[in-house]
């Protein structure tokens, strides 16, 4: 028995058939329009597909305080993050509860239409310092909150036309799909793995220790908008290809994209992603250190201790918590620090900077810290990425 979608439905709010042909029509002929931003897009299809269960549309005020307050909707079910629409003062001037709004992308196609049940003003200050733990505009979850309209519109969303998407085709699997493979597979114990970045070596461990408690492991990239410095999903991609291809037994590793925009929003945000992959069919999902972090502003396992503050019949899904993990030259292995007794001196550990730095110039990351096929993919990106900042105006900037 597969296990049950947040809230014990997964949610479907894409219209079909007739309906959808009517829906569609008033959208384009009748129907005030709202453009949305590449965050609302993420949201929308993950509305739309049940990732976001038991959420049918955008938050009322209701949901909204509580999330940010308690961690909580109304209803009580736990839900760690603000799932909104934010609105201009003049765009929201000529909307009122009741209407029927249309929700475009940049190109001005129709994606849904929001029964706007709510609209309403809140403080963004506060929630940065709820939700994000900061008030700092330089951390880029606050940034983007500050840059939002001043009112949000609350409501259900009838989605009539998915996202369009020409990557990752077969990696873009729906909840229902997920569910539908890991039952096809015989899959009951399955564990979530959430990534923005390449594979490396600690993770890699991390995600075997795992895989030796379950039947199988659900490789789960966020592709949707991140941060301008983190590597571009295409590459991320190549690189986990490659590695499932050549250092994983094929037959209890599935890899599928997760669409949704990275909100940096650490402790909490560890909690939004595993519900999120319960709802995707996942049993038990993989918590590391500084999950869904950025900078220094959380503490290195403060994605760890927040699970505390729930009882684990609420969530769900089992949250598995792992130490910081490295490669030991006396240990002569990957270890962490439950299980290594030897000085930090004889671990490898390279910075973010360090690596980068290296692979910039052309030196790979010993094969201790990540995988030669790996370090090759991320060392020719590295490479164009300085070659672009030395020579701008020759790669047409």
């Amino acid at each position: 028995m597969t296990i049950e979608a947040h809230g014990g439905r997964l949610i479907d709010r894409i219209i079909r058939g007739p309906v959808r042909t009517e829906m569609l029509d008033r959208a384009t002929k009748e129907m005030k329009r709202l453009r949305l931003t590449p965050q609302e897009i993420c949201d929308i299809e993950l509305i739309a597909t049940g990732a976001f269960s038991p959420l049918e549309g955008f938050m009322c005020k209701a949901d909204y305080d509580s999330v940010v307050d308690t961690m909580r909707l109304a209803s009580g079910i736990v839900w760690s993050l603000p799932v909104v629409l934010a609105a201009r003062n003049k765009e929201a001037d000529g909307l009122r509860e009741g209407d029927d709004i249309a929700l475009e992308d940049e190109s001005g196609t129709v994606l849904a239409v929001l029964h706007l049940q709510e609209r309403f003003h809140y403080d963004k200050e506060k929630e940065a310092l709820e939700v994000y733990g900061t008030k700092d505009e330089n951390h880029p979850g606050v940034g983007r909150l500050y840059s939002n309209g001043d009112v949000l519109l609350g409501g259900k969303v009838s989605v009539v036309n998915r996202p369009k998407h020409d990557d990752f085709i077969k990696y873009r699997l729906d909840p229902a799909d997920t569910r539908e493979l890991f039952r096809k597979k015989g899959w009951k114990r399955v564990v979530g793995f959430q990534t923005r970045n390449p594979v490396h070596r600690a993770h890699e461990y991390i995600q075997k220790c795992a895989l030796e408690t379950v039947d199988a492991m659900l490789l789960h990239p966020l592709v949707g908008e991140t941060k301008r410095d983190d590597i571009p999903a295409q590459i991320r991609m190549a690189c986990y290809e490659i590695l499932l291809e050549k250092y994983y037994p094929r037959d209890r590793v599935a890899l599928s994209v997760f669409p949704a925009a990275m909100r940096y929003a650490g402790p909490r945000e560890a909690i939004f992603h595993a519900l999120v992959r319960k709802n995707y069919g996942c049993t038990h999902f993989i918590v590391g250190r500084d999950h869904a972090g950025v900078g220094s502003y959380y503490g290195s396992f403060d994605a760890h201790y927040i699970f505390d503050e729930f009882d684990k019949e609420e969530i769900g899904i089992s949250p598995l918590f792992f130490d910081y993990t490295f490669y030991c030259r006396s240990c002569y292995g990957m270890a962490s620090f439950k299980t290594c007794p030897h000085d930090s001196k004889r671990h490898v550990a390279l910075s973010g900077t360090e690596v980068r730095k290296m692979l910039g110039e052309g030196h790979a990351p010993p094969s201790s810290f990540t995988r030669p096929e790996i370090a090759k993919i991320l060392s020719a990106y590295y490479r164009c990425e300085s070659e672009y900042h030395k020579h701008p105006s020759e790669t047409g900037s």
